[in-house]
């Protein structure tokens, strides 16, 4: 799935968090490129799916992982529209994932800047470059009006 020439890969998620919305998921969207392709793009389906794993972060581990026919994906980088909870912190660690963009920080559920802080285990065996605040501002607006939405009666 080659990104179109103008987008990047983080208002690819951005997207596909805005689609994961549209069908009553929290709003999570991820890329991942490799070699400057876009391999795999997907957003939350944990309802769709009734599957708590069905994170963005780990459907598109999923498919990238199919598509190249290897559990590593040492030269590729993922962007995600909000900060890793720990189960994708490490599946991200055990896919060996070279680069992580993320947008909005989660202070509650993140394990990458917030929380556990699992790359900075001694007993993390690998840590991806981490790169926070990537189009920080529309992801947090996106999953705020998402919320606010359910809340509102």
């Amino acid at each position: 799935m080659p990104a179109a020439p103008d987008a990047t890969p983080m208002a690819l998620a951005l997207d596909e968090a805005r689609a994961a919305a549209a069908r009553g998921e929290v709003p999570v969207g991820a890329v991942l490129v490799c070699d400057g392709r876009v391999i795999a793009r997907a957003g939350n389906r944990t309802r769709e799916f009734s599957d708590p794993t069905a994170h963005a972060e780990m459907l598109v581990i999923r498919q990238a992982t199919a598509a190249l026919g290897s559990e590593r994906l040492g030269g590729c980088d993922l962007y995600v529209t909000l900060e890793p909870c720990p189960m994708c912190a490490a599946a991200i660690s055990f896919a060996r994932i070279r680069r992580l963009y993320f947008g909005a920080a989660d202070a509650k559920g993140g394990a990458v800047e917030s929380g556990v802080r699992l790359y900075a285990s001694p007993t993390c065996h690998h840590v991806p470059e981490v790169y926070g605040g990537l189009s920080e501002a529309e992801a947090t607006a996106l999953l705020k009006g998402f919320f606010q939405e359910r809340r509102e009666p």
